[in-house]
């Protein structure tokens, strides 16, 4: 397959997990903000940003929910805001075009061209309901029509990077605001893993559980262990090299030691430093994500995505 063409699919992927996680965070953060009049919104919102790897100019004294709206979903020049992944995603399916199903083509044309520019307050859990549903379908449509070579492979790979990545945020949320943080129902209800968490547990989630559960679980396709493990699943089919004395692949190198991190390390120590380890996960996938470029694109610069857990 051309460089071009893997690089193309590896950032749909990417993009298109990108928007509906982004999606996610903040309709998470933005519903507590309404509901808990307590929490210091400038505060809150500055956190926010910083998860997410935006910021304002620093000659703004004050930040509000609308602004984190304003640069984090509509603003097309923001590389962490949902209007440009999925105008990003349009354009990567514009150069992949020739071996694109008409479908998904369509499919990311008519959501990139009805992406607003502007959003009502009243309308934005609408918003992110219609990004989430958007990027359902598109993901929908190239398991349904794509064939399982390398271009479901890279596709794949970058989504399950992508995924991990936006999981890591997600949870990082958690302590954005120390007490009144999102409760872990909350969070769980934001991934979609709550029923499937009552059907693991049994229980009213706990802290302990539902961390387990959204960091652990390798049968719940959100969780980071799961999408640590599929990235590496998509990574040895399309390099199936064996080594003999441990992996020359730094792809695998860098996934295999997170993921082992992760496993092995007790769960107390993890909830006990939660942005810190979340920060190394991030880490770890722009590694791979890095990885991934000298080996496979190396004639591309790789597109921006900054930001750290503060």
């Amino acid at each position: 397959m051309l460089s071009r063409i893997a690089e193309s699919l590896f950032w749909i992927g990417r993009y298109i997990e990108r928007s509906d996680g982004t999606a996610r965070i903040l309709d998470v953060q933005l519903q507590l903000l309404l509901e808990d009049p307590w929490i210091d919104e400038d505060s809150a919102c500055r956190s926010l940003l910083a998860v997410m790897g935006a910021s304002l100019p620093d000659d703004v004294e004050r930040v509000t929910r609308d602004q984190v709206l304003a640069r984090l979903a509509v603003d097309r020049m923001t590389p962490s805001s949902i209007a440009y992944s999925l105008t990003a995603a349009r354009e990567n399916a514009r150069r992949a075009r020739e071996i694109l199903s008409t479908e998904l083509w369509e499919c990311l044309n008519t959501t990139s061209a009805r992406m607003p520019r502007r959003l009502q307050i009243d309308k934005v859990h609408d918003f992110f309901h219609w990004v989430r549903e958007r990027a359902a379908l598109a993901v929908g449509i190239v398991d349904s029509s794509t064939s399982r070579d390398e271009a479901w492979q890279f596709f794949t790979l970058g989504r399950a990077i992508e995924r991990a990545d936006m999981t890591a945020r997600l949870l990082a949320t958690r302590t954005l605001t120390e007490a009144s943080g999102p409760s872990w129902t909350t969070i769980l209800r934001s991934c979609g893993a709550y029923e499937a968490y009552l059907r693991t547990y049994r229980g009213t989630p706990s802290a302990r559980n539902a961390a387990e559960f959204l960091l652990l679980d390798r049968l719940f396709p959100r969780s980071i262990i799961y999408s640590i493990s599929q990235a590496e699943g998509c990574m040895s089919a399309i390099d199936p090299r064996a080594d003999r004395v441990g992996h020359s692949n730094q792809v695998l190198r860098a996934l295999g030691r997170i993921r082992n991190d992760l496993e092995y390390r007790p769960l107390g120590e993890i909830l006990g430093e939660l942005p810190a380890h979340m920060d190394q996960v991030q880490k770890v996938t722009r590694e791979a994500s890095e990885a991934i470029r000298q080996r496979f694109f190396p004639a591309q610069a790789e597109p921006s995505w900054i930001g750290e857990i503060s």
